[in-house]
């Protein structure tokens, strides 16, 4: 049994829309989710079942009261945090040489992952590359981003490859016919 797993990370989040997209990204990628609180919304069905296509109940989630929390139940693990202020994009590191958990951090949606816990981390800072006049990505969608790019240089580790649900040759067959394309 393969021991590498994401780890997604969510500092403080604001937005139930966000946090609800990222827990099926969650489940789709098999990753655990930890959320370190205060929150910026109530976490309950209601706000969570719609953004996350009804995949919260299936989510790996772990919730925290604070970031000192979070570090003193995980004392001796590499945090990778994604910023603006990172100085170097995630494609950089080479995560295919870690054959444990990795733990992307990513912070709050008005003004990211604190200062302080940055500066500590700044070796394993990193940033998605983007235009000079674009202030940051969604934080959902940088989850995304940064969560595959672990996983393609772990050659997606357990992901299947082909559409499991309609049958691996679903374009090539007939049950395709009649669909618009």
């Amino acid at each position: 049994m393969n021991k590498r797993k994401i780890n997604i990370v969510l500092y403080e989040p604001e937005i139930a829309q966000n946090v609800g997209a990222i827990m099926r990204t969650c489940v789709a990628i098999n990753a655990r989710l930890h959320i370190i609180e205060p929150l910026g919304f109530i976490f309950d069905d209601r706000h969570l079942s719609r953004p996350s296509a009804n995949e919260y109940k299936y989510v790996d989630c772990i919730r925290y009261d604070d970031w000192n929390d979070f570090i003193t139940k995980h004392p001796n693990i590499t945090l990778f945090c994604l910023s603006r202020y990172g100085q170097k994009p995630i494609s950089d590191f080479d995560f295919s040489k870690i054959n444990d958990n990795v733990y992307l951090v990513f912070g709050k949606e008005s003004t990211g992952i604190a200062k302080p816990i940055l500066k500590e981390h700044y070796n394993t800072t990193f940033r998605i590359p983007m235009i000079s006049e674009t202030r940051s990505l969604n934080i959902a969608n940088t989850v995304g981003i940064a969560s595959y790019e672990v996983l393609r240089q772990w050659n997606y580790l357990d992901l299947v490859k082909y559409e499991t649900q309609k049958g691996k040759d679903y374009i090539l067959s007939e049950r395709w016919k009649g669909i618009e394309e």
